[in-house]
C-alpha cells in the first residue's frame, strides 16, 4: 500500500514536471486554452460570489465579537480583511476550481483516455500534455488568480456590511484600520496562494483523468478521487505557505 502511494506521487510529480516544460513548447494550443479558461471561470464565478459572502459575514461577526470582548473593536475591519484576504478567499478559490473545474476536467480526460483517444494522439506523433493537458492547468491557474480578487473583494464588503450594520460598528473605524494591520504583501501571498492552488487541482485532475481504472465507471470513481486528493493537499499547502509567509514578512508594526 505504502508503495503504491509512492508510486503514485511519483508519477504525479512527473506530470506537474513534464506539464512545467510543456508550457514553453510551441505550438501553444492558445484557443483550447482560451475554451478552458471560459469554461472553468463560468462554472465558478458566481458560486464563488455567493459563497464569498456568508464566509466574509461569517469572519466579520465573529471577529467582532472577539474584538468587542477585548475593547479593540475599532480593529474588526483590518482583523477580518487579513483573514478573508489572506485565508478565506484562495481557499474559497481552490476548492471551487477544485470541485467545479477540476471535476470537469478529470471526466473530460477520463472519457477521452478509455476511448482511446489519447493513445490515436501519441500514434499520431502529438503529445496529449502539450495539447490537452496544458491548456486546462494554466486555465485553472489564471481562472484562480482573478477569481481570487472577486472573492477578496466581495468577502470585504460582506464583512463590512455586517460589521456596520448589525454589529454597530462605524465605517470609518472599519476602513482605518486597513492601514493598521494590513499591508501590501497580504495581496500578495493571496494571489500566490491562489495560483499555486489552481496548479495543483489542474495537475491532479489531469492526472487522475488520465489514469482511470475499470471503464467508465472508473472515470467516475477518478473524478472523487481527484476531487478529495486536491483538498487534502491544498489544507497542507496553505498550512505550509502561511507558516513561510509569516516568518518572511514580518506583521506591520512589529
Amino acid at each position: 500500500m505504502i508503495t503504491g502511494a509512492l508510486r503514485e506521487t511519483g508519477r504525479l510529480f512527473a506530470l506537474a514536471a513534464e506539464v512545467g516544460r510543456a508550457v514553453f513548447r510551441r505550438p501553444f494550443q492558445f484557443r483550447e486554452f482560451t475554451e478552458q479558461f471560459w469554461f472553468v471561470a463560468s462554472v465558478t464565478i458566481l458560486p464563488a460570489a455567493l459563497v464569498s459572502i456568508p464566509f466574509g459575514a461569517v469572519i466579520a461577526l465573529q471577529v467582532g465579537s472577539l474584538t468587542q470582548q477585548l475593547g479593540a473593536q475599532s480593529f474588526t475591519g483590518g482583523a477580518s480583511v487579513l483573514a478573508v484576504v489572506q485565508q478565506a478567499s484562495p481557499l474559497i478559490v481552490a476548492l471551487l476550481i477544485a470541485g467545479a473545474g477540476g471535476s470537469a476536467i478529470c471526466a473530460d480526460l477520463g472519457s477521452r483516455t478509455i476511448r482511446e483517444e489519447l493513445d490515436a494522439m501519441e500514434v499520431m506523433g502529438v503529445s496529449p500534455v502539450q495539447r490537452l493537458v496544458v491548456p486546462r492547468v494554466l486555465a485553472a491557474m489564471g481562472v484562480a488568480v482573478l477569481l481570487n480578487g472577486l472573492v477578496s473583494v466581495v468577502g470585504i464588503l460582506g464583512g463590512y456590511f455586517f460589521n456596520v450594520v448589525m454589529q454597530g460598528g462605524t465605517p470609518g473605524a472599519y476602513l482605518s484600520s486597513f492601514s493598521a494591520l494590513a499591508q501590501l504583501p497580504d495581496l500578495y501571498v493571496s494571489e500566490l496562494k491562489a495560483l499555486v492552488f489552481g496548479f495543483i487541482a489542474g495537475i491532479v485532475a489531469a492526472y487522475r483523468g488520465l489514469n482511470p481504472r475499470g471503464g467508465p465507471k472508473g472515470v467516475g470513481d477518478a473524478v472523487n478521487q481527484s476531487v478529495v486528493i486536491t483538498f487534502l493537499l491544498l489544507f497542507f499547502v496553505n498550512m505550509v505557505m502561511t507558516a513561510v509567509y509569516l516568518r518572511i514578512v514580518p506583521p506591520k508594526g512589529g
